[in-house]
């Protein structure tokens, strides 16, 4: 109503300014008395006056204040809780406003609701409930009332700055460990040592210092550290600068050491919060060390850093604390059934013909899946060509469902080079199973879909064949491990470490010389790795497609056939043996139609976490993803945008948001 008197305001004063020109005009053009005409005006401007004054007043008096309909005492409550009230009409324009904006020198009577306050949009339409304004320096929460054009205004200034202050002051409680400490100072004297202590120590006592936390060593490699979230969430902008800083002064004093912390936080119950710290510190050294786990208790676990590749740090006495503990399991289980992933490549099948030769020697009926998940092409084709030999020795390859009609109360599930029951070949027998075991190799996930009896994860091990080779001696000494168990097994160790070109340390080559020892010819493991002409081709041709972007990466899209998950490994392998390589992807449909990526490193750009990111894992160099709601285009899209996010932080601390 406002606007409108306005606008008729306006073009009155333009119809009476006409006028006088022409008034005047003809007064001095052709000589005419004007001053008759000159009244005329005058009248019409005092009765224009006149009657828009009488408009406004009508208005006014048409509208029922709000101050009326719920009396003085209501209003004078609405004013002291600082409540507002705006009704509008069917077009949307405001018609009433309660005091509280006069008080704030606010006066939008006769204009549009939404040019006024943008923020009601949603909440006039009814995609939400609550809507929020800032108004001369205060937040105001927005809610509507049904069927009634009234918007109702409340002042959460106050509200909202006590929420945040209580949100800022709740409780956060880490653990700060040094990874390998006690292998690094295991045979260095005390000087050394004091000098260690003061390089590692000084630095984690500064940064606690700088951000006021409460910092207390609870042995020579563990602290306890007391903060709250806007402590906490300073670190987090910091991006965590202190495990940069750790491992910085730890290759100054020519050392492997590295910082891994927990964060646990989001409940009041410091039970809680212990139990959740230990879980999540835990998590962080099986999956290599080098990084951070953080939980906000009914939240999913986010991982920052994991930099660097993890490190030897088992010792031959956890092996055999290990060992002893899995032979125990074994002796007192009825029957033994052995899981592997889904498309079972030569570490996993290598793997599990050595757990499955143990348990047979310790008098067990032992079954491998095998017949269900899938098999490698270059597997599936050796283990047709030994079948019978496979048979001779007694080696019972099954489908899951022959596994679950064995399944007993006293069955001992062993998962071999995997932990999550998503990727297993045999997932309905691990979630039935009352005993399961898992060995493998990978870095581990936050979750694993079991509640394993006994767990054997390690991240700096080269493959799950070393890990097994090792526990043999203690598990089961008169194992009957065959020439051509031991060959496959010398295959899975070959390709997981590329021709022993990554992830290899002291351990892996001692594990290589036992599997030798058992019969292992590397010259026939090569030659079941051997490819056709036609993945020779192959590869050639997805090669020269290949995309090179900034920071060494490559991208190589398969969209003209399906491939095998094997193929797509080794192209990315050859991709990573170009000069200026740090990184390669390949991108294609699997013979199953899922859209998958194979990622390899040179360890400068950890693919596992884009991976992760996107649905996979695996470890800092090498790691995979299958994905059955995308296309392949649009996993690279997806992949583009995370290496993007990730932006070039090589050996940098960065958020997995899952972060």
């Amino acid at each position: 109503m406002k606007e409108k008197l306005s606008q008729i305001q306006r073009m009155a004063a333009i119809v009476i300014g006409f006028e006088l020109i022409v008034t005047i005009a003809l007064g001095t053009v052709f000589k005419m008395t004007i001053w008759p005409m000159i009244l005329v005006i005058v009248v019409e401007v005092v009765l224009l006056v006149w009657c828009f004054d009488y408009l406004e007043k009508s208005a006014l008096e048409e509208t029922t204040t709000i101050e009326r309909v719920l009396g003085k005492s209501a209003m004078d409550g609405y004013r002291l809780a600082k409540l507002g009230m705006v009704v509008y009409d069917e077009n949307y324009v405001v018609i009433q406003m309660s005091d509280l904006f006069k008080d704030l020198g606010i006066d939008r009577i006769g204009y549009k609701l939404l040019s006024w306050i943008p923020e009601a949009n949603d909440l006039l339409s009814g995609a939400a409930d609550i809507s929020y304004v800032s108004l001369d320096g205060r937040v105001y929460e927005l809610t509507r009332q049904e069927e009634e054009p009234i918007i109702f205004f409340k002042d959460v200034t106050d509200l909202n700055q006590l929420k945040d202050q209580l949100k800022q002051e709740k409780i956060v409680i880490a653990i700060a460990h040094f990874d390998n400490y006690e292998e690094s100072t295991l045979y260095a004297d005390e000087g050394d040592i004091a000098f260690i202590n003061a390089s590692i120590r000084t630095p984690l006592n500064v940064y606690a210092q700088e951000h006021k936390m409460f910092l207390r060593r609870l042995s020579n490699n563990r602290y306890l550290m007391v903060l709250n979230e806007k402590i906490y969430e300073e670190l987090v902008e910091d991006k965590f600068s202190i495990l940069r800083t750790i491992r910085k002064a730890a290759n100054a004093v020519d050392v492997s050491i590295t910082l891994s912390m927990a964060f646990a936080k989001g409940t009041s119950n410091f039970l809680e919060l212990d139990e959740m710290v230990t879980k999540l510190l835990d998590l962080a050294q099986t999956r290599g060390g080098d990084q951070v786990a953080i939980q906000t208790k009914g939240e999913e676990v986010q991982f920052f850093g994991g930099s660097s590749e993890a490190t030897e740090k088992r010792s031959r006495v956890r092996v055999r604390v290990i060992s002893h503990a899995l032979r125990d399991l074994i002796l007192n289980s009825s029957n033994v059934i052995v899981a592997g992933h889904k498309d079972a490549d030569f570490d996993c099948i290598g793997s599990a013909l050595a757990v499955a030769k143990m348990t047979m020697s310790l008098g067990k009926d032992t079954s491998i899946i095998a017949k269900t998940g899938g098999l490698e092409e270059k597997v599936s084709a050796a283990l047709e060509q030994h079948l019978s030999e496979f048979e001779e020795e007694g080696i019972h390859f099954i489908s899951e469902n022959e596994a679950l009609n064995e399944l007993r109360e006293e069955t001992l599930v062993i998962m071999v080079d995997h932990h999550n029951v998503q990727q297993s070949n045999g997932s309905k027998v691990e979630e039935q199973a009352k005993k399961v075991v898992i060995i493998d190799h990978h870095r581990r996930s936050s979750e694993m879909g079991v509640k394993p009896i006994l767990m054997y994860i390690e991240a700096a091990a080269s493959s799950a064949n070393e890990l097994v080779s090792e526990m043999i001696p203690y598990v089961a000494p008169k194992a009957d491990i065959s020439p051509l168990d031991a060959s496959f097994m010398m295959a899975g160790m070959i390709i997981d470490t590329r021709q022993w070109r990554v992830r290899t340390g002291s351990r892996t080559y001692d594990a290589a010389s036992i599997i030798r020892s058992y019969g292992g010819d590397p010259q026939v493991a090569y030659g079941y790795l051997k490819e056709t002409y036609e993945e020779f081709q192959l590869k050639n041709q997805v090669m020269s497609n290949a995309e090179r972007y900034e920071g060494g990466i490559v991208i190589a899209l398969v969209s003209q056939k399906r491939i095998s998950r094997s193929m797509m490994s080794q192209i990315a392998d050859q991709i990573l043996s170009v000069q200026g390589s740090e990184a390669a992807f390949v991108i294609a449909n699997d013979e199953q139609g899922l859209s998958c990526i194979s990622a390899r490193s040179n360890g400068n750009v950890n693919v596992q976490r884009i991976m992760e990111k996107l649905g996979g894992g695996g470890h800092l160099s090498a790691a995979a993803v299958q994905r059955n709601d995308l296309s392949i285009e649009d996993l690279k899209t997806q992949l583009i945008q995370q290496i993007q996010q990730e932006g070039g932080n090589r050996n940098e601390s960065d958020l997995e948001t899952g972060r």
